[in-house]
């Protein structure tokens, strides 16, 4: 159900693996890791989260040190329900500065001294690893201030992308997905939807949903299309699932729309 390793007593780790899809969460903490963090003044540590039914696999060149605990998803899956970070699924680390590291190896290391008891506390190893959990939400939102450099360009692309999507001479084939922007960042989905909501105050989803009903309302004013040409060229496989879109949205139905 939990288990909580400490990577320094482990020196014969498994240095390589196929990918392996894991069914419980994992919180691992490493340290001196040979990897340049994109931000000034950070440690040698960074924190990354897995979750139940993710893919990992590992070709390292030396052991590392840090902590990870092992723990069933029937232990923490209230615990992380509302937590955003928890769905990120390409391995997105979170780099820690040295004070935030210290906090988290004293949280990692009492977690790891109370696994070692005899008769450890189950109730007190969840408690710690919740904990943690909060201090990395806090955390994460700290890497995407230290990071604007990096994501004004994620955005500006992603605007960018949008635009040229929405605008193809032929029309869409299918609706745009946020997992089609984030896959071209390089970032998960929820990651990249975290990401475009914290630079720009709406969620990705939104400003995709808001370019279509802009160009949807562009065609009704400016051509001739019918509505159902018009739903088809922004990919939707019915009309009717775009008039209840566009009444969605907007209030009014597009035959409404175009008439005033």
């Amino acid at each position: 159900m939990i288990q909580v390793i400490h990577y320094d007593e482990n020196p014969d780790i498994l240095l390589k693996s196929l990918p392996v899809e894991i069914d419980f969460y994992l919180l691992a903490l490493k340290d001196k890791i040979e990897v340049q963090s994109p931000i000034d003044s950070m440690s040698d540590s960074y924190l990354y989260l897995d979750k139940p039914g993710n893919v990992i696999e590992w070709d390292l060149k030396s052991p590392f040190s840090g902590y990870a605990i092992f723990i069933n998803k029937k232990l923490l899956d209230k615990t992380v329900k509302d937590i955003s970070f928890a769905n990120y699924d390409r391995h997105e680390a979170l780099f820690l500065t040295p004070e935030e590291k210290e906090t988290l190896y004293d949280l990692f290391s009492k977690s790891y001294k109370e696994y070692q008891k005899e008769n450890f506390s189950k109730e007190v190893l969840i408690s710690y690893t919740s904990l943690i959990i909060s201090y990395t939400q806090i955390y994460y939102e700290r890497q995407f201030e230290a990071r604007s450099k990096v994501y004004n360009k994620v955005v500006a692309d992603f605007y960018q992308q949008l635009d040229a999507c929405l605008n193809t001479p032929n029309g869409l084939s299918a609706l745009p997905s946020v997992t089609y922007f984030a896959e071209r960042a390089n970032l998960s989905t929820n990651y990249f939807g975290d990401l475009i909501k914290h630079f720009t105050g709406t969620s990705p989803i939104d400003h995709i949903h808001e370019g279509i009903i802009q160009i949807a309302k562009n065609k009704l004013r400016q051509t001739k299309l019918s509505v159902s040409e018009i739903a088809y060229s922004l990919g939707f496989d019915y009309p009717t699932y775009f008039t209840r879109f566009f009444r969605q949205k907007t209030g009014i139905s597009p035959k409404v729309f175009r008439n005033q």
